[in-house]
């Protein structure tokens, strides 16, 4: 994979594997969205960003729109696999595994400004766009339903109405911090955003989610005045 180029920088034309192609095409397309908006994303300019040809577009995604919504699935899931990634190195006790699913999505790479303006970029389009709708519904009730997943494991024997409406709330107050946190990064002490995460899940859920320290490095780490 070529390295990214520069904002208007041409990527050189190289031959290379459809994955890879295709990866290349995605991610001109974020680029060029988290830029200027999709009306930024034209045909040509993704070719030129992504170093081939402007037929290649139509060889691997059938449209520009098809494309476009690739784009925006490859961003919605990424930041949720990241969370999922977390899982796989703490240990089987259910709240610590919640509490790092909360965290990693409370930290870099989640937190990102360039995911923020790209996620900023597709919102009108959202309401536009049927099928980019449908995909950015889908990957909300794949995050949520994780999240469900992981609150339900903690044991408390709450009816499935409240779970439901438990992971509802802790996702707007993750997606609010997530927002805040990748557009304005210096207004947060290193690991407060984190923090504030698990104490505001905790509250929803009424589980101390701050007493799995062993996994959640911010948990240690507290600025001047502050308390875990």
């Amino acid at each position: 994979m070529q390295p990214t180029p520069l904002p208007g920088e041409r990527r050189p034309y190289v031959r290379d594997s459809e994955e890879n192609r295709r990866e290349a095409l995605i991610h001109a397309t974020q680029d060029l969205v988290a830029e200027g908006g999709p009306r930024a994303a034209t045909v040509r300019a993704i070719a030129a960003r992504a170093g081939v040809t402007p037929g290649l577009i139509r060889h691997y995604f059938g449209s520009k729109d098809e494309l476009s919504r690739a784009a925006y699935v490859a961003l919605v899931d990424g930041m949720t696999a990241k969370g999922a990634d977390a899982l796989e190195g703490v240990g089987a006790e259910p709240g610590e595994r919640l509490a790092a699913f909360v965290a990693a999505s409370l930290r870099p790479p989640v937190v990102d400004a360039k995911a923020v303006g790209l996620w900023a970029g597709y919102l009108h389009q959202v309401q536009a766009d049927p099928g980019l709708l449908a995909q950015h519904e889908a990957g909300y009730l794949r995050y949520r339903d994780r999240l469900q997943e992981l609150i339900g494991e903690l044991g408390r024997q709450v009816p499935p109405a409240q779970l439901r409406q438990e992971a509802i709330a802790c996702n707007a107050v993750l997606d609010g911090l997530w927002l805040e946190g990748s557009v304005l990064p210096h207004g947060f002490a290193p690991g407060e955003l984190v923090r504030i995460g698990l104490r505001s899940v905790s509250a929803i859920l009424g589980y101390d989610l701050t007493q799995f320290t062993m996994f959640i490095p911010e948990l240690a780490r507290t600025s001047e005045g502050e308390t875990a």
